[in-house]
């Protein structure tokens, strides 16, 4: 696919994304399988629509798929992986690792389905920075996932994530050598990382957390259980059944819109600049200034 094209794609999903906004929030939500977007409905095949509407090829592309990732879990080459952009300091993407991401990962990670990518969206100041070059420090001693447990434990947040603190959490997170976790935690290398990350959260159009994309469909917000269950379990059925699409943009063979329960939509979230209940009671986004804090 061009350089042109790849651009109008990026163009045509924000525009997607703001759509689909409250409060003047741009972050992703999956597109209603009965009143599909103008912006999708018009897109050029290939180009805006997958070969399931709501999935987009290029957003697919970003899984590393690097084996040697500290920050992710499960196979490489598995047929499905899901991105998360999260902050340390979002309620919401503590609800979403405590009550949600432990199945997750036992029904589909530990069979071979799904692989989880990290990626750091620290939202919320200073101290959500620290936070995240704290993750980023201990996946360099091979325990970013004890880390991520911790930091999100009920009540962590609370504590606040100053130098001293981030030392506790990485003792209870098992790094052997917190000497070390210090100083990589304030290098360069830690800032270029978590730097990395953000860019690639905004340039989608990510502004509030958590967001994820699964196989290239976007879900925003700590969506129930079956959400995500549904979409991993379409994206597998994609990757089965010939209907995966691929980096240039073709469709599959077998691939079928998922039903409405499956989807991530407006309810739920809060905003940058604000905060917003759900309408139907789910869990949704911790925005900057919202209820994620």
């Amino acid at each position: 696919m061009s350089t042109a094209r790849k651009k109008k794609h990026i163009a045509v999903v924000a525009a997607v994304a703001v759509a689909a906004g409250a409060l003047g929030l741009a972050s992703y939500s999956a597109t209603k399988p009965d009143e599909p977007s103008s912006s999708v409905a018009s897109g050029e095949k290939g180009s805006a629509a997958g070969p399931r509407e709501g999935v987009y090829p290029e957003l697919e592309a970003l899984a590393r798929r690097d084996a040697k990732d500290p920050l992710a879990q499960g196979r490489a080459d598995a047929p499905v992986v899901m991105i998360e952009f999260a902050d340390f300091k979002c309620g919401y993407c503590g609800k979403f690792a405590r009550d949600t991401e432990p199945d997750l990962v036992k029904k589909y990670v530990e069979d071979g389905t799904l692989r989880i990518e990290w990626r750091n969206f620290p939202i919320f100041g200073e101290d959500s920075e620290r936070a995240a070059r704290g993750a980023w420090a201990a996946g360099r001693q091979g325990r970013f996932w004890q880390f991520h447990e911790a930091a999100y434990a009920e009540g962590a947040k609370e504590k606040g994530f100053g130098e001293d603190r981030l030392k506790e959490l990485a003792r209870a997170a098992g790094v052997g050598d917190v000497a070390r976790f210090t100083r990589d935690a304030g290098s360069d290398a830690a800032k270029a990382a978590v730097k990395k990350d953000q860019e690639e959260g905004y340039k989608l159009g990510a502004t509030s957390t958590p967001s994820f994309l699964v196989n290239g469909r976007p879900i925003a917000g700590a969506q129930p259980e079956s959400v995500f269950e549904q979409a991993i379990e379409a994206a597998a059925g994609d990757r089965a059944g010939g209907g995966r699409t691929g980096k240039d943009g073709k469709d599959g063979k077998d691939g079928g819109r998922s039903d409405e329960d499956g989807r991530s939509g407006k309810d739920g979230q809060t905003g940058k600049d604000g905060s917003r209940s759900g309408e139907d009671g789910r869990d949704g986004q911790g925005g900057k200034g919202g209820a994620g804090e």
